[in-house]
């Protein structure tokens, strides 16, 4: 498999070192820029580790390997990342892959900790070999469409590709919305042109559309399309997933990518560990960090924790989660047991409604609080 070099140096874990795999979008079809954002708080806190004098004494080493947002990618990775003698696995961004990580995780008996992806059924059983640190997708997506009611939008049409994350999507907002008077209708945009979504939204009288759907394609030219349809002036466009917080969104969609509201895992106000990491974080990236770096800076955290009180022993790290109580870049960080979620979770990181300030859309402006 080939891979960029890990930027922390380890190819591979020897005696003298404490391996820690990381799984990272690095490539195409990957969403890039969240896997550059995670691996930068990632690499960062190894950093901050080992210039503490690492995991008693002994340096802790990432190991990289990039995703591409592709699940037998991830599964192979972890199967190699094992027999390099890794003492745990951490990352992944995208749903659906993380999901087939932990599952190999859990069978090979590696402990996992999910950095960035919120699909309630991350394993399909429960395990004690993974614990996530982001909300359940219910959790966070509950607290978007109470937004989206908040804001009198109850005629809600979903743009969505096939897939269990979109496809789980739907049905939460579905679920929440139905029983306070909301609707909602997919729009299949496999089927449908920009064009012809916009014709579907006016026949539905839709007044929120919600991205449920991959960057740039097909979110994007929708986006543009929706913008410069006149007949839609007054509809909502809104991303729970969290398309609009990089940067790159901005610089492809210019002002039609501002005022799109999207769920983010931050606090209203970073604490001094938060602000200080933050601005690690700002001069490793050259922009300002989305809460993605801050997830990876976490992870690495709490992993560096519970290596230094309970060695290497991968059964009795699996064993830790319960017992960690680390200090987060966004709060205290503790994983318990939450009904239908069958791994360790924290519960919960701080929640928000955001988009960016159309007056100003390098700003984000908080419009909901979870």
């Amino acid at each position: 498999m080939n891979m960029p070099p890990s930027p922390s140096g380890a190819e591979h874990t020897d005696g003298s070192s404490v391996g820690l795999g990381a799984l990272v979008p690095l490539t195409r079809p990957g969403w890039v820029e969240a896997g550059r954002h995670l691996l930068a708080g990632l690499d960062l806190a190894v950093r901050e580790v080992n210039d503490a004098g690492g995991i008693n004494g002994r340096p802790l080493e990432l190991v990289v390997r990039d995703t591409a947002a592709d699940p037998e990618r991830a599964a192979a990775a972890v199967d190699e990342l094992a027999g390099l003698g890794v003492a745990a696995v951490a990352g992944e961004y995208h749903s659906v892959v993380a999901r087939a990580a932990a599952a190999r995780a859990a069978a090979l008996g590696v402990p996992f900790l999910c950095s960035s992806a919120v699909l309630d059924a991350l394993t399909d059983e429960p395990t004690e070999w993974v614990a996530r640190l982001p909300p359940a997708q219910s959790h966070g997506w509950w607290i978007y469409a109470d937004f989206l009611l908040g804001a009198g939008r109850r005629r809600i049409a979903v743009a969505t590709q096939p897939s269990v994350y979109w496809a789980s999507g739907t049905r939460i907002l579905r679920d929440h919305l139905a029983p306070r008077g909301g609707t909602v209708v997919e729009l299949d945009t496999n089927t449908l042109t920009p064009e012809a979504l916009c014709d579907a939204l006016v026949d539905h009288g839709a007044t929120a559309l919600l991205l449920l759907v991959g960057h740039p394609e097909p979110a994007v030219p929708i986006v543009r399309a929706v913008r410069g349809d006149r007949r839609l002036a007054g509809i909502l466009i809104g991303a729970p997933a969290g398309q609009p917080e990089f940067a790159e969104w901005a610089a492809v969609l210019g002002e039609d990518g501002a005022g799109i509201p999207f769920l983010r895992y931050l606090p209203e106000r970073l604490g001094p560990l938060g602000e200080r990491v933050g601005k690690e974080l700002r001069e490793r990236l050259g922009e300002a960090p989305s809460f993605v770096a801050f997830e990876g800076w976490d992870t690495v955290t709490v992993l560096a924790d519970v290596l230094r009180s309970h060695g290497t022993d991968r059964a009795a790290l699996a064993e830790s989660w319960p017992r960690v109580a680390v200090e987060g870049t966004r709060g205290p960080i503790r994983f318990s047991r939450t009904p239908g979620i069958s791994v360790w979770q924290w519960t919960w990181t701080p929640i928000q409604v955001v988009d960016r300030d159309p007056a100003e859309p390098d700003r984000f402006r908080i419009l909901h609080v979870g």
